[in-house]
């Protein structure tokens, strides 16, 4: 039996590398489609999620997976959440540490979710990761939000971390479940 592909639809590098890497060792393969998909945008994630990977399947026509990983702030009531990009495109990495990185008790939430359609039903895999934001930027700041979440435990942010990351983030989690899916349903 040859290892599955999976299409990824995402034009972020630092995603496709990424699941690349953390899914490799199960034997599921990744297919990059670098492919545009303009986002709904709602703070409901999984709605979101499904319509991203609706519109990429409609333009693919082939079994794939999508994702969207967001910020979670308690200050903010569960905000920015779907809204992430926006929130960080708006602010960038000093300013965002500014306004949420003065209390390190404040809790935030990492979340990963992914879309896989089959061709027939929509699946959804999860993963998440409590910690805090930093009070500075730390680390490259090429990868979004990276250079300012310091997973719960951690003392250095996800960008600081480099491929120690893969072990422990919300992306990790969630492929790893998506994973577990597609492995076992081949088993069948």
């Amino acid at each position: 039996m040859t290892n599955p592909t999976l299409r990824f639809v995402s034009r972020n590098k630092y995603k496709l590398d990424e699941a690349q890497t953390i899914l490799a060792p199960s034997g599921v393969l990744v297919r990059p489609v670098e492919y545009a998909i303009e986002e709904l945008q709602t703070e409901d994630v999984k709605r979101l999620v499904s319509d991203k990977v609706l519109k990429a399947f409609t333009k693919v026509g082939r079994p794939l997976f999508v994702e969207h990983t967001g910020l979670y702030l308690e200050q903010l009531g569960g905000l920015p959440g779907g809204l992430t990009q926006i929130f960080w495109d708006k602010l960038g990495a000093v300013r965002f540490t500014e306004l949420f990185g003065s209390d390190q008790t404040k809790i935030v939430e990492a979340r990963t979710v992914i879309g896989y359609l089959d061709g027939q039903r929509l699946h959804y895999f999860e993963g998440s990761v409590q910690g805090h934001i930093a009070p500075d930027p730390r680390g490259p700041r090429d990868f979004q939000w990276d250079c300012v979440f310091i997973p719960n435990g951690e003392t250095e942010t996800f960008a600081e971390m480099g491929d120690r990351k893969n072990q422990l983030s919300m992306r990790r989690k969630a492929l790893d479940l998506l994973a577990e899916h597609i492995i076992g349903s081949r088993s069948k």
